[in-house]
């Protein structure tokens, strides 16, 4: 006699909207969008979410069965629902805590459709049933088991603890040492509010010590504002402060490029910026020095190689060349620092010669900069550092013959102003011996396009200041010397102001 296979059960179909729109409860996008988008409405969910994954809807509408409020209401049974074995231990959990984690609600709800007598019953029809409130006669649910792997190498027994501790208390303390752990966790357990806690804890912890590991896991959880708070932060202390310690060795490349292409990046001068970029790399090459080098180390470690080719021409130096192609070499005046660059024999000739070229044109012509076109990633550029300490603040440069001031001024307490003067050589204390072997401009006046930038951190949040790029002739008498002062209104210290210029073609 031959068994027939038993009819199976016909889906459940449903109207949706005022047409009278068929729907199939487990088909959520069957040819019914526009159902599917009055539905998420109604359940205040967003739409193109509920697209990427269909799970949303489910999880917002159980989360309207087990409300927020239930997360702080103190148990009121000892007896879990739920024991979660991970990462070597037993976890016990209670029914209304598990749906703050989509992970945990997934396996909750899989566990109670495989004990359900009739699997084809919706998962939600099930938490009806459990829902807290519900009349005595019913049955207890029974304590479920379940099981969770992890491989995220990031996530401790001790994170993975405080993320469950959040399951039941808002506002747990966490240290700067085991964000990066907690951050790990609350991403396995799709655990939103805390993922987002653990961000912002990052974001306003990031030092020297703490930048690389914040930053790659920025990049491996896809979470932009964090790797946008990492770069921000390092275009304002690569230089200053990260340059200045060991922790330099472990920034990583690809954030060092990002960082040098920026036109915000912060630095004293172009020259400071070469140095800490060949401090970098010397860590990289000598990864068992444990004391942050001195400058005269690196340029012995460098000018050691043989002389047949330049460091960037070798093998070694061949995928450093995009990093070094972000410099603006022809920012580098000095006779003395353009020796050392000859000295350690670290850059193509090709490079070298270019360079002197442009400052052998520029100084035939008066200062005019005709290699450089644009103000953003070609100018001239140098920094102050303006302190808590300082009321006036200011810095000497000279270039092509010609000598500026750059200077900060409090005014109060939260009143600054940033501009540039040019100066008389002959006003500068030691000017003989300062600028003995530097060449001086005797011309009346100099036209210069210039841009001032000033930025600082407030709460947490980059404001950032700046004039227009201004066009200017500057003489040798007020008020033709002074550029157009930057004025800002801050309570942000320090503060990072840049100067940029190009003297234009006369």
């Amino acid at each position: 006699m031959k068994m027939l296979n038993p009819q199976k059960p016909r889906l459940e179909r449903r109207i949706v909207g005022s047409t009278n729109r068929w729907r199939y409860p487990r088909q959520p996008f069957l040819g019914d969008l526009l159902g599917l988008s009055q539905m998420c409405k109604a359940a205040n969910i967003d739409f193109d979410e509920v697209l990427k994954n269909p799970d949303r809807l489910c999880f917002s509408q159980i989360q309207k069965i087990f409300p927020e409020n239930l997360k702080n209401k103190t148990i009121q049974s000892g007896e879990a629902d739920v024991i979660l074995e991970c990462l070597g231990f037993k976890w016990e959990l209670h029914q209304p805590q598990l749906f703050q984690s989509e992970t945990l609600a997934k396996l909750y709800l899989m566990g109670l459709a495989r004990g359900n007598a009739s699997p084809e019953k919706e998962p939600m029809k099930i938490l009806q049933a459990q829902r807290p409130g519900r009349s005595r006669e019913q049955r207890p649910v029974k304590k479920m088991i379940l099981s969770l792997k992890i491989n995220d190498p990031l996530v401790t027994k001790a994170a993975f603890a405080t993320a469950l501790k959040n399951l039941y208390m808002h506002e747990v303390k966490m240290c700067l040492d085991d964000v990066l752990g907690v951050l790990a966790a609350a991403h396995i357990l799709q655990f939103g509010s805390l993922f987002q806690r653990c961000v912002t804890v990052m974001m306003s912890g990031l030092t020297p010590s703490t930048i690389k590991n914040f930053y790659l896991a920025g990049c491996k959880y896809k979470e932009e504002a964090l790797t946008t708070a990492c770069e921000k932060w390092m275009e304002m202390n690569l230089v200053p402060l990260v340059g200045t310690q060991i922790h330099l060795r472990k920034i990583p490349k690809e954030l060092l490029h990002k960082v040098l292409k920026s036109p915000r990046l912060f630095t004293f001068s172009e020259f400071h910026l070469l140095k800490t970029l060949l401090l970098w790399v010397y860590l990289q090459l000598n990864s068992k020095t444990e004391t942050f080098p001195m400058y005269e180390t690196v340029l012995m470690f460098f000018s050691s190689f043989p002389k047949n080719c330049s460091f960037l021409d070798r093998d070694v130096g061949q995928n450093l060349i995009p990093l070094f192609l972000c410099l603006r070499l022809h920012s580098i005046t000095k006779g003395k620092d353009l020796e050392e660059l000859r000295y350690i024999n670290f850059f193509p000739e090709s490079w070298l010669v270019r360079v002197t070229a442009n400052h052998y044109h520029a100084l035939e012509n008066g200062g005019d900069m005709a290699h450089v076109k644009d103000l953003s990633t070609q100018a001239v550029r140098f920094g102050l550092l303006f302190n808590q300490e300082y009321t006036t603040h200011s810095k000497v440069i000279t270039i092509y013959g010609f000598f500026f001031e750059i200077k900060g001024v409090k005014h109060d307490t939260t009143s600054y102003s940033f501009h540039m003067q040019r100066i008389r050589h002959t006003d500068l204390e030691c000017a003989s011996a300062v600028y003995e072997n530097t060449p001086i401009s005797l011309r009346a006046e100099r036209l210069v396009t210039y841009e001032i930038r000033a930025q600082t951190l407030v709460d947490g949040k980059w404001q950032e200041f700046r004039t227009n790029q201004i066009t200017q002739k500057f003489g040798l008498v007020k008020p033709s010397c002074k550029s157009q002062a930057l004025k800002i209104q801050t309570v942000g210290i320090p503060i990072y102001a840049s100067f940029s210029f190009i003297f234009s073609l006369s």
